[in-house]
């Protein structure tokens, strides 16, 4: 910023100092709010009030002077007074809203969340005009000091599950806090869980609807996504989009994607168990194809299951870090020219290469990032378990998993509620969702201070403007 105006202010006032972070300041502001109002004064509470800017403060503590220096604040010293004024000039800057880019969706809004916590919180509020929409603020961090913020509808949410997320962001003992997600791993009920117990979204549409359903938000300044809390295993599998669209459609929609979810984990685990220990329950059809299918491969059915999926791995994982448009052209070309190599060297039979690529693209239907990596690791210890029981060895872990699934919670409330405890309430929104006017009631888990969503519904439809088109002459 020009220095001229600062120059002149610092020769009229010779007793008056000026510091700041020019990194951290708006330079414009600081020229057309603050520099052009200080005329003469005789100490600092009269120069704040001629200063048309209300986030000011005088203060004489170093720590309280040092924050707010590095928080953007541009702070006035007189040679004889201990004391100094603070005025807020920090720079705003900030990416445009976009479109979201992980949880796209076809029919509804087209907007994200961005890095800063202001335009975020103002995405949520132009949603929810409410008076009873609380947003509680901490800093967390001992070095990053991140603004942390966590919002709630205080006539809707439980006391309970607030008081549960301010209790472990107060017990927060870590140094950086870059992004929300950090917070996710800090205090969820079980750490060492594979599974995520918190839904992270970029959607604000979502959050408002988690709100409005009674439950507890959390978001960081510099992340681009909010935490919902507390919430269910089978929530990580519905899209806002679910509710956007006709309930039959989006009913037959959510049934495909767990259909999908339960053929990626165990397709290829099934493959090598029944070649491996089962093979007399193939029909004798199909049994042809696949010995002249393996024919000529040289491994065990584990030993091509296992290159075929560290080579979908490969491919996936080297195209999301791979600039767009290269990661695009590197997931088709690789996938073509490595799967028709591999079948063609004698590697593995082109029909595991069908089935390890159905259950790939079955994955992608995972509409949470975090629970589709979570699919993703799990099918390899099912692999491991299908090559030394069998078929047993599936079942085994399947119970296994199921298991450790009713003992996870969220916040403290069940995690594979309505299956467990069994609440048929709930079950209107489950794995098919019924129209939305038999969703009178809240999740009962949430144990919300306004547990109905609406009163009744006529049953009988408005009248419209135009029967009389259709009454007899």
């Amino acid at each position: 910023m020009s220095d001229d105006l600062l120059e002149e202010v610092i020769t009229r006032n010779p007793h008056l100092k000026i510091y700041y972070f020019k990194s951290l300041v708006d330079g414009n502001s600081i020229h057309r709010d603050i520099l052009p109002y200080i005329n003469d004064f005789k100490d600092l509470q009269e120069l704040e009030d001629s200063i048309p800017v209300t986030d000011c403060l005088i203060s004489a503590t170093p720590t309280e002077i040092f924050s707010r220096l590095l928080a953007g604040n541009i702070a006035f010293r007189l040679e004889n007074e201990n004391k100094i004024l603070l005025i807020n000039a920090s720079t705003q800057e900030k990416r445009a809203i976009g479109s979201p880019e992980v949880e796209f969706s076809v029919v509804g809004p087209q907007e994200s969340f961005v890095e800063n916590i202001t335009t975020n919180l103002n995405l949520i509020r132009k949603r929810l005009p409410r008076y009873d929409f609380m947003v509680k603020e901490f800093t967390i961090g001992t070095v990053t000091k991140t603004k942390v913020v966590v919002a709630y509808l205080e006539d809707i949410a439980s006391d309970q599950n607030v008081q549960t997320v301010m209790q472990r962001l107060e017990n927060i003992d870590y140094d950086e806090i870059i992004d929300v997600n950090y917070i996710n791993q800090l205090i969820q009920d079980q750490p060492m869980s594979i599974f995520p117990q918190l839904i992270n979204t970029e959607r604000p549409d979502r959050v408002v609807a988690a709100l409005t359903e009674g439950k507890v938000v959390i978001m960081s300044d510099g992340s681009p996504h909010g935490l919902i809390a507390p919430v269910t295993f089978t929530e990580f599998f519905f899209t806002i989009e679910d509710y956007n669209l006709n309930w039959i459609t989006s009913s037959a929609i959510r049934i495909v994607r767990f259909i999908a979810i339960f053929f990626s984990m165990f397709a290829t685990p099934t493959y090598v168990a029944v070649l491996t220990y089962h093979y007399e329950i193939i029909p004798k059809d199909l049994l042809q194809a696949l010995i002249s299918s393996r024919s000529a491969i040289p491994f065990p059915p584990i030993i091509e299951a296992v290159i075929l999926e560290l080579a979908i791995e490969l491919l996936r994982e080297a195209g999301a870090r791979l600039p767009t448009k290269v990661g695009q052209t590197l997931g088709i070309v690789g996938g073509i020219v490595i799967g028709q190599a591999s079948v063609e060297a004698g590697l593995t039979s082109n029909i595991l290469l069908i089935i390890v690529a159905m259950a790939a693209l079955a994955s992608f239907t995972t509409p949470i990032y975090k629970m589709g990596n979570t699919i993703r690791i799990i099918r390899f210890p099912i692999l491991v378990m299908a090559q030394l029981l069998g078929l047993v060895g599936i079942l085994l872990f399947f119970t296994q998993l199921l298991i450790h699934l009713l003992r996870l919670s969220s916040l403290g409330n069940p995690f594979m509620e309505p299956i467990f405890p069994p609440r048929l309430a709930d079950m209107k929104d489950f794995f098919i969702r019924l129209p939305l006017k038999f969703n009178r009631n809240r999740p009962a888990h949430l144990r919300t201070k306004q547990p109905k969503r609406f009163g009744n519904i006529h049953k009988k439809p408005v009248p419209s403007a135009n029967n009389d088109f259709y009454d007899e002459p």
